[in-house]
């Protein structure tokens, strides 16, 4: 596996951290599955339910608001108790909900429903990465996350092209419960199979086991307590984590929200476009979350952690900040729109950093910095479809909107100035 190396210990040699690695990327594609199917059956779902844009908006927000509400419980439960039974319960939760908006007839009941579901899928991130900060060493785990994060950037490239074709043929509430039937098998299997230490699952060999333990560098997970609490929230690294990822995901939620409607009513688009041009900034996000993960990785190796993460992430946010700008203000649809998705891509070139970095720094604490983070995220998240339909419909245009969260991306940027990811917190 690319930027991945081979066990060196002695013994027989295994490769099940791969495997762990290769379920993770499922689901992450199952996340962005169910996720961005709404994004592109908004329309349909609007006109069948009689929703303005503001609604719809508020519907989107529900689900990032739950969110970041239990993100952190759900970060702090993954370190207490482990991530196969964390995980499972979360996939089997989101899975539930994903179906039962197949069902919704009124717009509480379809906010509700997403509301539930972003409580339940809280925290997938945060035990994520707990996971690899336990199956994986440090030095392969940026390009891990950035294996993992093009799982879901596949996921919600191929969505609307999928969920496009599907709409032929099926309505859209038959699309929800496809989608949801789907995670069910993911968390069975994840049951049965994982374990939260490489030394509890039979098929890991000595030597595998002891590269994975000896690379690490980060005791069993335990609560924070007492000054813990305090340490944590007032962090430097950690304060400027928060603040980048606010508009890192302030900015990305526009992509898996409004992009289909902004390229059909403000660009033109027709169907045949559409498809291909609101997954084209997700497809392009599975290069930028490899070359990322392993570009962050290679660099901490030659220049040390704080480097290796903080150059990679504030040069992603800059990227993205300039592109956005330049694909708003870009008369042409097609060069605009492939501005756009560009943008997409540089953000994500961070993932690998910036989740490595949330690891790095919270050591035994990784599941409740890494929830910390997302957290923020979340919260930017929330904001950011609310306030670009409010924009639009205030002004009647998406281009002050867009060109806010390109500011913010630039912002992000220099938040990164902030992050040592080589001080770990006590």
């Amino acid at each position: 596996m690319m930027g991945l190396g081979a066990s060196s210990a002695g013994g027989v040699q295994t490769k099940v951290r791969f495997r762990v690695l290769a379920m993770l990327v499922l689901l992450a594609g199952i996340t962005y599955l169910d996720r961005v199917c709404i994004s592109v059956t908004a329309p349909r779902m609007s006109a069948d339910l009689g929703l303005s844009r503001m609604q719809m908006s508020f519907v989107f927000g529900a689900f990032t608001l739950a969110y970041a509400i239990f993100e952190i419980p759900t970060g702090l439960w993954g370190d207490k108790v482990g991530t196969r039974r964390v995980l499972t319960r979360i996939v089997t939760w989101w899975s539930s909900f994903t179906m039962l908006t197949a069902g919704v007839f009124s717009f509480p009941s379809l906010l509700g429903t997403r509301f539930l579901f972003g409580a339940g899928e809280a925290g997938a991130w945060p035990n994520v990465a707990r996971t690899l900060s336990r199956w994986f060493p440090q030095r392969e785990r940026g390009t891990a996350q950035g294996i993992f994060f093009m799982g879901a950037h596949l996921g919600g490239g191929v969505t609307p092209l999928l969920v496009t074709a599907l709409l032929v043929h099926f309505h859209w509430r038959a699309l929800f419960l496809i989608f949801g039937s789907i995670g069910f098998l993911w968390a069975i299997a994840w049951r049965y199979w994982f374990r939260d230490e490489p030394h509890e699952h039979k098929a890991v060999s000595p030597g595998e086991c002891e590269y994975i333990e000896s690379g690490r560098a980060i005791s069993a997970g335990h609560s924070l307590e007492g000054g813990g609490w305090k340490r944590l929230l007032l962090n430097p690294s950690v304060l400027a984590l928060c603040a980048m990822y606010f508009t890192q995901t302030y900015g990305f939620t526009f992509y898996v929200t409004w992009l289909p409607t902004y390229l059909e009513s403000s660009r033109g688009f027709s169907a045949g476009l559409l498809g291909i041009f609101a997954g084209l900034p997700l497809t392009l996000s599975v290069l930028a979350d490899l070359f990322g993960g392993i570009t962050t990785d290679r660099l901490t190796a030659k220049l040390g952690l704080r480097v290796g993460r903080a150059a990679v992430g504030g040069v992603s946010l800059a990227c993205a900040g300039i592109f956005l700008i330049a694909g708003t203000m870009a008369p042409n649809p097609l060069v605009g729109a492939t501005f756009i998705a560009l943008a997409a891509a540089s953000s994500n070139f961070l993932l690998g950093a910036s989740w490595g970095a949330a690891v790095d720094i919270g050591g035994p604490h990784a599941g409740m910095v890494s929830a910390a983070m997302n957290t923020s995220g979340q919260i930017g998240g929330f904001l950011s479809p609310i306030i670009l339909a409010y924009g639009v419909d205030h002004y009647g245009s998406w281009m002050g909107p867009l060109y806010l969260t390109g500011a913010l991306y630039l912002a992000g940027a220099v938040c990164w100035l902030w992050v040592d990811a080589s001080r770990q917190m006590d």
